[in-house]
């Protein structure tokens, strides 16, 4: 086993399944302590279980300030500060212009956006000077998307967040970076159509990237462990394409 992280405190918010999991899994593999956080119970045991020993399981929504105090509550007691935070809980559906509803706005945004703002300000009394704080934006918010368009607006939003906290954090030598996957064979990307049209949506995407196929979680895990690690301690708000090239050419 590498000890990259090896002490080191982490918290993976969404860390219950695809990228979350992935990355709590190569986080922990590399050292460190991981809190995953999540909205269903029997979806954080079962996460806990592939994890292992080195994984907590906190049920919480990101998108719920209580919840975010909740969370940070019990990292203070068992832990007592955070070295890695990966702010990653977040999702979307797709909805064209002209049939976007007040709630599918408000949905998307209050995990995409404000769930994000809240879960790493509401980190800044456990966070450690020199921690690493990273970001999930996306593809989509430097390319249009059809039907995509409030989902897209969300990680452009995540986008600028790491530029500017960088600024804010930068007396206490906080990192903020942004990993941006391009499609990623996960639950949720699957989910954006039904089960009948989920194999032609995968091909039709996969005929987007360069290196002609869809990429896997633990791609992006090792992108975020990387970030998280010393290995990167002069890469500060920047955005790191996970996108076999899709987003590139």
């Amino acid at each position: 086993m590498t000890t990259t992280l090896h002490g080191k405190i982490a918290l993976v918010t969404g860390g219950t399944s695809g990228i979350g999991l992935a990355s709590a899994q190569q986080l922990a593999a590399q050292g460190a302590r991981v809190f995953i956080t999540g909205r269903r119970q029997d979806a954080l045991d079962d996460a806990v279980a592939l994890i292992g020993s080195a994984a907590t399981a906190i049920r919480a929504d990101a998108s719920v300030l209580a919840d975010l105090d909740k969370v940070y509550a019990e990292i203070a007691r068992s832990a007592g500060h955070l070295d890695i935070l990966f702010a990653n809980a977040g999702g979307g559906d797709m909805q064209p212009l002209g049939a976007i509803s007040e709630e599918h706005f408000d949905r998307i945004f209050a995990t995409n956006v404000r769930g994000v703002l809240f879960t790493v300000q509401k980190a800044l009394p456990l966070l450690v000077d020199g921690a690493s704080v990273i970001l999930t934006s996306s593809t989509t918010s430097v390319q249009g998307t059809a039907g995509f368009s409030v989902y897209s607006a969300s990680k452009a939003a995540v986008r600028n967040f790491a530029r500017s906290w960088a600024l804010d954090l930068k007396e206490r030598a906080i990192r903020v970076n942004v990993v941006s996957p391009g499609p990623i064979r996960t639950p949720g990307l699957g989910e954006l159509v039904d089960e009948a049209s989920r194999q032609g949506l995968f091909d039709a995407l996969a005929s987007q990237v360069p290196l002609g196929r869809l990429g896997e979680p633990e791609e992006i895990g090792k992108v975020v462990a990387f970030l998280a690690s010393d290995a990167a301690s002069f890469i500060n708000a920047a955005e790191l394409f996970v996108d076999g090239g899709m987003a590139q050419v």
